[in-house]
């Protein structure tokens, strides 16, 4: 189904009462805040929104990323943190028995969450485990790869906590736990059953339950993922049917979010989580088939995505993202009429978006 980009009544934050953030290129890169997200996430929570963070970061405890983002300035608990460690060794559990012996790629968070759901860590290949799951963590080496190999071509199980290919750190995108899965998959021949992390929506669910009194889950049309990656967080969003937030913080860019394939297609844009607390606008489609969002209008014709200036209406941001809101209903528009025919990829687009 089509995803256009939707407005609000009042901030978003007003709206869900559930934010599902992402950290690496959301709130943090690496070591360093990203501008204005601490006081924005506090500022949501003041509108009656509770923040729950998601990563697909398997490598650190949650109590670690939670002092961190303590030490940004926001208030919150252990608890209100979930990695994909965490939902990757309940769905091990879920699939396997107690006692079922697994090879890990990955830190210790990890290790600790599998042993915790009453599956074996082994350190090798020659212990001949019955499953390998492969994270990321900053100090991977060439033989925790090389023992997964032989653990995978002796028989064993491949499952992976997520497939980001890239990850944002303090000095740029470094390879992420995709990029290394390549290797594995390489020398084997085979491919991960499952991964615990985004795109798939567990984690989303799952965190769903964990921030919701037992008998009063918060429902997915009340939840907000919240993110930098249209393959992951937004992707994540669409397969659970939540509706999504992406920032221009991280990974994601203009290029992207316009020709964005429909699994990956944001609800919602915003600069940065400042985006939580505003209303935002809705693009309202013209007579003449131009979409027009606040002072912005868009079309797409002869290959190129054409902007012109409108009058003002009511709604108008003041984040100067009304005329990519306006771009990308009338790209996803075009492509979505054409039922294939057209590439998004051979687009022209006007550097006054590409620039945003």
């Amino acid at each position: 189904m089509s995803r256009y980009i939707l407005g609000t009544e009042g901030p978003l934050a007003s709206n869900y009462a559930l934010s599902l953030l992402d950290l690496d290129g959301v709130v943090y890169r690496g070591k360093s805040p990203v501008e204005h997200a601490s006081e924005a996430i506090a500022a949501s929570e003041r509108l009656g929104m509770r923040a729950s963070f998601t990563t697909n970061n398997p490598s650190r405890f949650p109590s670690t990323v939670a002092d961190q983002l303590r030490g940004f300035g926001l208030s919150l608990g252990d608890d209100q943190i979930i990695t994909s460690a965490i939902v990757a060794a309940r769905m091990l559990a879920d699939r396997f028995a107690p006692g079922t012996k697994v090879y890990v790629v990955g830190a210790e968070h990890l290790r600790d969450e599998l042993r915790k759901a009453g599956l074996v860590v082994v350190d090798n290949a020659d212990e001949h485990p019955d499953v390998v799951l492969q994270s990321w963590h900053a100090d991977l080496s060439f033989n925790e790869l090389a023992q997964a190999a032989y653990a995978i071509e002796g028989g064993a199980e491949y499952y992976v906590t997520n497939r980001d290919l890239t990850i944002p750190r303090e000095q740029g995108i470094a390879p992420g736990n995709g990029a290394l899965q390549l290797a594995v998959i390489a020398a084997t021949g085979k491919q991960p059953v499952a991964s615990a992390g985004k795109p798939e929506s567990a984690m989303y669910d799952e965190a769903r339950v964990l921030f919701s009194a037992t008998d009063d889950i918060v429902p997915v049309a009340k939840s907000l993922p919240v993110g930098d990656r249209l393959d992951t967080d937004i992707e994540a969003a669409n397969r659970g049917g939540y509706d999504s937030l992406v920032v221009l913080t991280g990974v994601a860019d203009p290029r992207q979010i316009l020709t964005a394939p429909v699994i990956q297609r944001p609800t919602f844009i915003a600069r940065d989580l400042r985006g939580l607390n505003m209303t935002h606008p809705l693009p309202l489609r013209n007579a003449d088939g131009s979409w027009q969002c606040g002072g912005s209008v868009a079309s797409v014709a002869d290959g190129a995505i054409r902007l012109a200036a409108a009058q003002q209406v009511s709604g108008q941001s003041d984040d100067g993202l009304d005329v990519l809101r306006a771009a990308c209903c009338a790209v996803w528009e075009t492509v979505d009429a054409a039922g294939g025919a057209f590439d998004p990829a051979e687009l022209s687009i006007p550097s006054a978006l590409l620039d945003i």
